[in-house]
């Protein structure tokens, strides 16, 4: 994990971007964690990005177990906005990709116009679930976006989906900046409620998360995640005990 604030990642987006430099940012919680852990070639893909940082709070507790405390939390719902008010400053093109049905790009892009009435969006897609399981589905996302020419482009599909994608078109649009923002359109959109602030600071998002949307997330929540969660702040905190004072 990088070890950046929000504003830190702003600014390092706006410098590259004024030196024609793309990039692309992969917000990692407990469920990107668990599922890159079992997985070499995702592992690489989590690593390999410009920038890493702890969407999760459990991250950043392990962080601090370890002795090598983070800033905070670095969500891509909060980047979303922050980043989209940078584009708006300097007159950068964004593009929304994903986030849901096929309206919710859109209505993402209306909040986000709504707050910042200069940003530039050239474009918002919702590919069709399962797009990539074929060649012609890439390639239409692919060149919708390449000929958009954007400077900043927000992708809401998934862990690894939105990754694969972005690590596909980063080789294409060599100048632009990449956010995998998963879940982040749809709360701009309001089409998903998002925890409120305390329940943020607190680490308990997951929870509300959890109580808005069980049966969809239970499995990945309570039998998947937690465990996982509780093993890696187990060992963080047994490596740290064991570490020399």
């Amino acid at each position: 994990m990088d070890a950046v604030t929000e504003e830190q990642v702003v600014q390092w987006v706006a410098a590259a971007l004024e030196a024609g430099r793309g990039g692309r940012i992969v917000t990692p919680n407990i469920d990107i964690c668990r599922i890159a852990a079992a997985d070499p070639a995702l592992k690489d893909l989590v690593s390999s990005a410009d920038l890493v940082v702890a969407d999760g709070m459990p991250l950043v507790w392990a962080a601090r177990l370890l002795g090598t405390p983070l800033p905070g939390r670095v969500t891509g719902a909060d980047l979303l906005w922050a980043l989209s008010r940078l584009a708006a400053r300097r007159g950068w093109p964004v593009y929304v990709l994903g986030g849901g049905p096929e309206d919710v790009a859109q209505r993402a892009v209306g909040a986000l116009t709504s707050r910042f009435p200069r940003l530039r969006v050239c474009g918002a897609y919702a590919p069709p679930f399962g797009f990539d399981a074929s060649p012609e589905g890439r390639e239409l996302v692919r060149r919708r976006v390449v000929a958009a020419r954007p400077k900043l482009v927000f992708v809401g599909l998934g862990f690894p989906r939105q990754d694969r994608l972005i690590a596909d078109l980063r080789k294409e649009l060599p100048g632009t900046w990449f956010l995998g923002c998963g879940a982040a359109i749809a709360f701009a959109a309001g089409t998903v409620p998002r925890a409120p602030e305390w329940m943020r600071r607190a680490g308990l998002e997951w929870a509300f998360r959890l109580a808005t949307e069980p049966g969809r997330l239970a499995r990945r929540y309570l039998v998947d995640d937690l465990p996982f969660a509780a093993r890696l702040l187990g060992r963080c905190l047994a490596a740290r005990l064991k570490a020399p004072m």
